[in-house]
């Protein structure tokens, strides 16, 4: 019966040592699960925010996009007229004539055949002898003097021959890469 009572206490201690590992082992488990479920929920947080924001930071690359393209749009027209000017100014030297004054209209695009041209307008003002400024028009028609490749079309001409001024109004064709 001894034996009986010791097998019996020595069975009830091994039930509640497995009973306390496995205890130990569920507690253990239930915080590492409790604490992947908060790092979860925050990850899940995180993840929301982020995707507002990924569409915040999309909206504002396109517009950044768009606001670039634009403005490489406009910037090479510009640079174009400084240079148009730069031509005019010289062979207004070459002809012994004065630009006065010099104004552009922003750059169009026109196509002919299956070529696009950028047309720039301007208006220009020149004082000189009447000769030197009829030399500087059939330069600037015949393209004489120019360094880049662009002709010019001369629209009108308003010729003041007694006060030595002329208002001439053209269009310049620059090929367009």
């Amino acid at each position: 019966m001894k034996s009986n009572k010791v097998k019996l206490i020595v069975i009830v201690v091994m039930l509640v040592a497995a009973l306390a590992v496995l205890f130990t082992i569920y507690s253990r488990q239930a915080a590492e699960r409790n604490d992947l479920n908060g790092r979860l929920d925050r990850a899940q947080t995180l993840l929301t925010g982020l995707g507002a924001q990924k569409e915040t930071l999309q909206d504002d690359l396109a517009q950044a996009r768009s606001s670039l393209d634009t403005n490489l749009a406009k910037f090479p027209r510009v640079v174009e007229s400084i240079e148009y000017g730069d031509d005019l100014f010289e062979i207004a030297a070459d002809c012994n004539v004065h630009i006065t004054a010099l104004t552009a209209s922003p750059p169009s695009d026109e196509k002919v055949g299956g070529v696009t041209y950028s047309v720039s307008s301007f208006v220009l003002t020149v004082s000189g002898a009447t000769e030197n400024m009829l030399k500087f028009v059939y330069a600037i028609r015949t393209g004489d003097g120019f360094q880049l490749p662009w002709s010019a079309e001369v629209n009108s001409i308003n010729m003041n021959v007694g006060g030595g001024s002329a208002n001439i109004n053209l269009d310049i064709y620059g090929y367009k890469r």
